[in-house]
């Protein structure tokens, strides 16, 4: 197949290209390089340098120089997995969290219309614990709900997967869109405390990014099952942020204050995707953080 995916220099689409690539599809990515890199690009995939939020993603006066012209191409599968993620900056900066999660997402499913492209899109947990709890939240449920707008009313072929705490290859570690693994990983490797945000007690599903990877590459090949439909894609098992420190072995816990518009506990129920999809997720936390510390 001949795919696309919007976000592809980032963390989960980074991961994704790789395994494209691996099953022989022809592989294109867009990304505005906020929170991907070039160190990021694979050998083999066609990379364009774009704001998927901008105007120009319609062809409105685009310049042709500096907006390659992708949109001319025919895709057969639009991954979407481009977003700014996590709560806090979107706290923070509520007009650029809505601004770019809403934007990217309309534009894109406007484009997907226009050449009948199915899209799956990358959803959020964050969905059962509070739409107005954070910017966040309410705009990836915004863009949710897009896709079953263009579903409905034009017809359009779109897939929505649900990500819990999402960690691996490529993961952010320091910054203001850092995972939890990532920023432990960092600490750990450096040797200073690792940082616990309230009591520790909270409890996460956190899913290796592998097993994500391959949930969206079967919604995608199964647009038939999946279109339409809702899944969750999660590992079934949670952990307390105290229980991480300790798979990390003997180390320094530093304890900071809690953060708004965090939770108390995320927890899958994949059993939809393993239903139609087959889907089964593999791989364990604590086997992944038994082996970096090697």
């Amino acid at each position: 197949m001949k795919v696309i995916v919007m976000g592809g220099a980032g963390f989960i689409g980074t991961n994704l290209i790789k395994k494209l690539l691996k099953d022989g599809h022809e592989v294109s990515s867009v990304d505005n390089y906020s929170t991907g890199f070039k160190k990021n690009h694979q050998d083999g995939c066609t990379y364009y340098d774009y704001d998927l939020a901008s105007k120009h993603t319609l062809g409105i006066y685009v310049d042709r120089d500096t907006y390659p012209s992708w949109r001319d191409n025919k895709y057969d599968l639009i991954f979407h997995v481009a977003a700014l993620a996590r709560i806090q900056p979107s706290l923070s900066d509520p007009v650029k969290a809505i601004s770019n999660n809403f934007n990217s997402t309309l534009y894109l499913l406007e484009w997907a219309r226009g050449n009948n492209t199915p899209v799956v899109f990358a959803g959020s947990s964050s969905f059962h614990h509070g739409l107005w709890g954070s910017p966040y939240a309410w705009s990836k449920h915004a863009g949710e709900q897009l896709c079953k707008l263009y579903s409905n009313v034009y017809d359009l072929p779109t897939t929505i997967c649900r990500f819990y705490n999402v960690y691996g290859p490529h993961q952010l570690e320091s910054g203001t869109y850092a995972t939890v693994i990532g920023i432990f990983e960092k600490q750990h490797r450096e040797e200073t405390p690792l940082t616990v945000t309230g009591d520790g007690l909270q409890r996460r599903d956190f899913t290796h990014v592998d097993d994500i990877v391959d949930g969206i590459v079967k919604c995608g090949e199964q647009i038939d099952k999946s279109n339409g439909k809702i899944f969750e894609l999660g590992r079934g098992v949670n952990h307390s942020i105290i229980e991480i420190t300790k798979m990390f072995g003997d180390v320094k816990v530093e304890y900071i204050p809690a953060r708004l518009g965090e939770y108390d506990v995320t927890l899958a129920d994949y059993s939809k995707a393993r239903e139609l999809l087959g889907w089964n997720p593999i791989r364990n936390l604590d086997e992944y953080i038994t082996g970096i510390k090697k």
